[in-house]
């Protein structure tokens, strides 16, 4: 699979894309750097994986779950006592805005 899937149009597209300026004397490289990566992906299409499990996760434990525990927490009365003005339930203060 040594044929060029990327040519020189496509470089000066993805330069275009990526707003950065490409010489022509930097193209030749650029264009075989990215050749031999699609290549490199290529290549995992000849790989055999019929008889392979896919994974879900790497790590192959689950997670602990805890027993969901009900807490008791502070009735609103008890902590309205706490604030200079309360009115309807909620905390008063002063106007903010006019």
């Amino acid at each position: 699979m040594s044929s060029d899937i990327i040519d020189d149009n496509k470089i000066d597209k993805i330069a275009k894309l990526a707003k950065i300026a490409i010489s022509d004397e930097q193209k030749p490289l650029i264009k075989e750097q990215l050749n031999n990566i699609v290549n490199w992906f290529d290549k995992l299409n000849e790989v055999n994986v019929d008889d392979i499990e896919p994974l879900i996760n790497v790590n192959e434990m689950s997670l602990t779950m805890n027993d969901d525990e009900m807490i008791q927490h502070n009735n609103i009365s008890d902590i309205l006592k706490n604030a200079p003005k309360a009115k309807y339930d909620y905390f008063t203060v002063p106007k903010v805005i006019e």
